[in-house]
This record gives C-alpha cells, sequence and structure tokens, in this order.
C-alpha cells in the first residue's frame, strides 16, 4: 500500500526585466503614481527578485520563475499603427503619443500574482491542475501581457496534469488573477476554501474595482471547483479608494491561517464568517483568523507598509513564516508582525526581503509571484527550465550582472540601442536556461 503523495508548493516568481522602469501607469496603485518618471535600476530590482526567490529557496520552498516578456512591446506599437524600422516605430511613438508608448514599454509583467488563477487538482472535479491566464482589461499596459502570459504558462505546465485556459473574453469580465485569491485548506491534499474576492465598478470608489464577480464566478465554474468551497467576498470600496487595488494589499492567508484588516471587506463580519463556516464544513476544523483592526493599523499605513502583501509559506518542518517587506519592519507594522509570531498561530517567524525598486512601482513580496500545488507527478510534468536550484541562481546574477544597466531613464526607453540590449539579454536567457523561442523577436 503507497503512502500519501508529496505535495509541494511552488513559488513561481516574475524575472524582473532588463527595461525595469518608472512610468507611473496603475490608476489606483498610490505608489507607482508617485515614483512617476523616477529613475529605476533594473540592475539592482532583478538582484534584489533574485535575493527574495534565493531566500525562500534556502528555506526549503520550491522556486521557479516567469520571464519577463519583451519591452518595448514592439508588436503593440505597430498594432497601433506606427510603422518602419524598430527606431523609427520608437521614436514616432515616443513623439506623438507617448502615453501609449509609455504603456506598451510597461515592467509590469514582474508582478506575476496577476499572470493567473490556479486551481490545485485536488480542489477540481476533473483531478486537474486548472490554470487561467489573467486578461489584465483594467489597464492597457498590464492587458497586453495576457497573450503572452498564456503562452508561458503553457510553456512552463506542459504536462497532461495541466488544463491551462486562455484570459477570459467578455464584457464585464475584469480579472486580474490570483491577487484577489486565497486557497485555505486544513491538509494540502485535502478539501479547500477558494475565497474570491471582487470589487464593485460602480461601489462609489474613486479608482476602478479590479476584479469582478462575474469573472471570478466563471474562473470558479471553468476550474470545476465544488460550490461548498468557494466563497466569493466583496472588497470594501473605500479601501480600493484608498489604494486597496488588489486584495493581496489588503489580506493574505495560507493553510488554515487567515490575517486581514478590519477594513478589508464590505459588511466584513459576515464576509469572514462565511470563510470560517465553509472551512468547518470542508476540514472539520477552525479557521485561525487574525483581524488587524484600523485603530491598530489604518488602510493608508496597510498600503504604505505592504504588510498584507508579505508571502505566508509553510516550511518542510511544518512552520509557517513571514516574508514581508522591509517597509514593514518598523513602527506600527513591525510590532503587527511581533504580536502575530507570538500569538497562538502558526506563524513562527518573520523574514524581511528588501524589494524597493519593485516597492516603488507598488509591488511587494506577495506580488512577485504565483504559488502553485503540485503533487509529484504533477511537478515532474513541469519545464525544469523555469525550475531553480543553487546553480540557476548563480547563472542568474552572473547574467543580470552582464546584461542590466545599473540606472535607467525614462527618455531612454525610445532608443532603439536599448531595445537591441534587452533583446540580447533574453535571448542569452532563454539559451541558458533551455526555454526555446518564447520570444516575438525570436520567431
Amino acid at each position: 500500500m503507497s503512502g500519501p503523495r508529496q505535495i509541494y508548493e511552488v513559488n513561481f516568481d516574475g524575472l524582473i526585466g532588463p527595461t525595469h522602469n518608472y512610468s507611473g501607469l496603475a490608476y489606483g496603485n498610490f505608489a507607482s503614481l508617485s515614483s512617476r518618471y523616477h529613475t529605476s535600476s533594473p540592475k539592482q530590482a532583478a538582484l534584489q527578485g533574485l535575493q527574495k526567490m534565493k531566500l525562500l529557496h534556502s528555506l526549503g520552498v520550491r522556486q521557479g520563475l516567469i520571464p519577463p516578456q519583451e519591452r518595448p512591446d514592439m508588436a503593440a506599437l505597430r498594432g497601433k499603427g506606427f510603422s518602419g524600422d524598430d527606431g523609427r516605430v520608437l521614436g514616432d511613438a515616443w513623439t506623438k503619443e507617448r502615453d501609449l508608448f509609455l504603456s506598451c514599454c510597461s515592467a509590469s509583467s514582474m508582478w506575476c500574482a496577476n499572470a493567473a488563477t490556479v486551481s490545485p487538482s485536488a480542489d477540481t472535479r476533473d483531478g486537474k491542475c486548472h490554470i487561467t491566464a489573467a486578461n489584465l482589461r483594467t489597464h492597457f499596459h498590464r492587458a497586453i501581457e495576457a497573450r503572452q502570459t498564456a503562452r508561458l504558462l503553457r510553456e512552463i505546465f506542459r504536462g497532461e496534469a495541466f488544463a491551462v485556459h486562455d484570459p477570459l473574453r467578455g464584457d464585464g469580465l475584469l480579472d486580474e488573477g490570483a491577487a484577489n485569491h486565497v486557497r485555505l485548506y486544513a491538509r494540502p491534499t485535502g478539501g479547500a476554501v477558494n475565497v474570491f474576492v471582487y470589487g464593485q465598478a460602480s461601489g462609489g470608489a474613486e479608482y476602478p474595482a479590479r476584479q469582478s464577480l462575474a469573472a471570478s464566478q466563471m474562473i470558479a465554474a471553468r476550474h470545476q471547483l465544488e460550490e461548498t468551497g468557494t466563497v466569493f467576498v466583496e472588497q470594501d470600496p473605500q479601501a480600493i479608494a484608498l489604494g486597496v487595488f488588489h486584495n493581496d494589499v489588503i489580506a493574505t492567508g495560507n493553510g488554515n491561517f487567515f490575517l486581514a484588516h478590519g477594513r478589508a471587506y464590505r459588511d466584513q463580519d459576515s464576509a469572514i464568517g462565511r470563510i470560517k463556516a465553509a472551512f468547518r464544513t470542508l476540514t472539520g476544523g477552525e479557521l485561525i483568523t487574525v483581524e488587524i483592526p484600523a485603530a491598530q493599523l489604518s488602510v493608508d499605513e496597510a498600503v504604505k507598509s505592504y504588510l498584507f502583501n508579505s508571502q505566508i509559506v509553510t516550511l518542510p518542518n511544518g512552520d509557517m513564516v513571514l516574508i514581508a517587506p522591509v517597509e514593514s519592519a518598523e513602527g506600527r507594522p513591525r510590532a503587527i508582525i511581533d504580536e502575530i509570531i507570538k500569538g497562538d498561530n502558526p506563524v513562527k517567524a518573520v523574514y524581511f526581503s528588501d524589494l524597493r525598486q519593485s516597492m516603488a512601482n507598488g509591488g511587494g513580496p506577495a506580488c512577485l509571484r504565483l504559488r502553485v500545488t503540485l503533487n509529484e507527478d504533477e511537478l515532474s510534468q513541469v519545464h525544469p527550465g523555469y525550475l531553480l536550484d543553487d546553480g540557476k541562481f548563480a547563472l542568474l546574477e552572473e547574467w543580470v550582472r552582464a546584461y542590466y544597466r545599473e540606472i535607467l531613464t525614462v527618455d531612454e526607453l525610445k532608443n532603439a540601442e536599448l531595445l537591441e540590449e534587452s533583446r540580447r539579454a533574453l535571448d542569452e536567457l532563454t539559451k541558458m536556461l533551455g526555454l526555446g523561442n518564447i520570444y516575438p523577436f525570436q520567431q
């Protein structure tokens, strides 16, 4: 008689690209808007991201990557009517339609929490791991990622164990991926509660809600999730107006532990109560819930510190730890973290990660990763080039130091020389990791 199958939670982080920049494109994302036109450091950004991946790897958590998309997106610019050689397309777009040009230069594909929504095979009726690439329709600079993301996901999750779906299409189907989804469970192989968080476009908020109820319901149906384990809760519209553009800015969870700000949801007591009731029904146990009241940490402080954008991960020994941004290492956010660690819950330690380059663009530790729960058979069907080990970390750090610029100004994005530098870097990346020709310029 065989024993239980080994389960792995693999974090696939976005590898930050060689044209990482601050164009301030994300309406409603205060960090992004406040950094508009600032000088960036692509080299520092990529190395910071790799350091976080190495930290998870050193703790015994499986780590993968999703490569950066080519930027500027020349196909998108040509699709908008610009023609000629690359230099002319870049120059004309910069001069004639600056906002469009900058949208086609966005570094946002690094935030892989928005790449897709993932349902492990333990949750689905057909026993497959279902993955739906997000359409990211709220912003043009993100919507142009969707097609390439779907293609990459099919390259990575290429076996029969996976069902990788195209982005949702249709009016009202706004989908921004795992940033608005939380999976809670007592055992990785047992029943799980899938929490989908949506916003109301007409909810009175100044900034747009980025996930619709219709999209969340369609993903749950497409992924063949059981209704008894699926809960839909609405974001607090006033929190959206204060910069809470995704659920993972205000709440997070892992296993049997759920952490939320007191202003995360409309009618919060009811929302948390429905999540707890579903967890109790499915698992027979109690969901350990920590709610941080606004009197202890304001929504504004939560957004600035990105405390709730910490990754909560389970180590091989069963303990949970927080991977938190350094912005949460002091003041009231740090006091809250210390209380959590001392409290009666599974979180035993915190590790602070310096992601200042990403944070300045509005993305913290959890924004950078798409977590995928896999059994041994499924893991064996993942393209090995996208899974990391000590040797690959060393190669990637050397590659970044060789190909990335130390500083980059926004007006340098129009230079054809930068485009060629970036293409050489990405071409070398695909050869180094054995990924094949995954970029349009390689076709």
